[in-house]
């Protein structure tokens, strides 16, 4: 049977981004440890005011627990609070305090992945904010955050301050925009293993306990699907509506019908801005007046007609995208004819918004 010093030795490899990189143990956060043949449970003990990265932590502790435990173990995570304040609502207490003042919540979705929704919603982001609107993007695919990578702002760590009964969050600023994801509290190679009210709750947090301050435009980069973190967005979050991102190809378009039809059901009743088609065609630098159509030809154009959805605009497969999403520079911000067609693509969403 597994002993309580190997798994403190587990939760050694869990440390707190916003503690100087202490772990849990070495912050006496481990408040108990039961272990019974076949099962492990853990008891966190956070302080009066709630850890704003309690979810990461209790799902980092999770995660290093069955990493290391023997396979088939039972593993739960439970949590305290230390000098407990009068009890409260089960689940987050986040009001809508924190983005009062943001005009636009616009979820970026995809029915898949792969068609690059993170690639277009940087991007956008980084346009938005060269035509003079105040911006905020959150990185809210908490399974798979990509915003640190593609602005070049991984190893930061956004700043936190108590205020009142309240743990607030401050975003970074890049580019002429603020950045929020998961991503800046996890190393870039762990896995996060959360279950979906795990994950609805820690994306709640990169979302309502973030200063943002007066915005245009906050663009949510949602997860591709259309499962428990599309519904909580869409219930627990004051989200106008949202843009679509598809590929031209056939699989791709099926997917994207599940995604209109989950906004345009009756008990989420969302509008659809638009449907942006990436990677349209590929065009080779050298022969810049041809167009090769690997993925099909304007299956885009085609959906959005079915549907009754404006064409927001067709995104060709250019090298010097993806070049500048992997150095963190995304290509909006330049003056080449790829940086010029994401500033369309944010000059027609801007407008139809007004």
């Amino acid at each position: 049977m597994v002993q309580e010093n190997e798994i403190h030795g587990w939760l050694r490899e869990v440390e707190h981004p916003a503690k100087g990189d202490k772990n849990l143990v070495e912050l006496g956060m481990v408040e108990k440890i039961e272990v019974t043949e076949g099962s492990i449970t853990v008891t966190l003990g956070f302080a009066k005011h709630r850890d704003p990265l309690a979810e990461y932590l209790i799902g980092s502790a999770k995660a290093a627990i069955i990493r290391n435990a023997p396979a088939g173990t039972a593993v739960e995570v439970k949590t305290i609070i230390k000098n407990e304040a009068p009890k409260k609502k089960p689940g987050l207490d986040l009001g809508f305090e924190e983005v009062a003042n943001v005009k636009h919540i616009i979820g970026i979705a995809s029915g898949k992945g792969g068609v690059g929704k993170s690639t277009v919603s940087v991007n956008l982001a980084v346009a938005l904010a060269r035509l003079g609107y105040k911006v905020g993007l959150a990185d809210a695919d908490v399974y798979g955050p990509s915003v640190p990578k593609m602005t070049a702002t991984e190893g930061q760590m956004p700043d936190a301050f108590q205020e009142g009964e309240k743990e607030v969050i401050v975003p970074l600023e890049k580019y002429g925009v603020k950045w929020m994801s998961i991503g800046y509290f996890a190393r870039p190679e762990q896995a996060l293993i959360w279950r979906g009210p795990m994950a609805c709750n820690a994306l709640k947090q990169m979302i309502l306990q973030v200063r943002w301050g007066e915005l245009d435009f906050l663009l949510l980069d949602m997860p591709p699907g259309t499962g428990d973190i599309h519904i909580s967005l869409v219930h627990d979050i004051p989200l106008e509506g949202a843009v679509i991102v598809s590929t031209p190809q056939d699989v791709a378009l099926a997917d994207v019908e599940k995604g209109v039809n989950m906004f345009r059901n009756k008990d989420v009743n969302k509008p659809i801005f638009g449907l942006v088609e990436n990677m349209a065609w590929f065009t080779p630098a050298e022969h810049p007046d041809e167009k090769y159509y690997i993925f099909g030809r304007d299956g885009g154009l085609r959906m959005a007609e079915k549907y009754d959805i404006p064409l927001l605009g067709q995104v060709p497969i250019v090298q010097s995208i993806r070049e500048g999403g992997d150095a963190g520079e995304p290509v909006a911000l330049s003056s080449r004819p790829d940086g010029l067609a994401f500033l369309a693509l944010a000059e027609k969403i801007a407008t139809s918004l007004k």
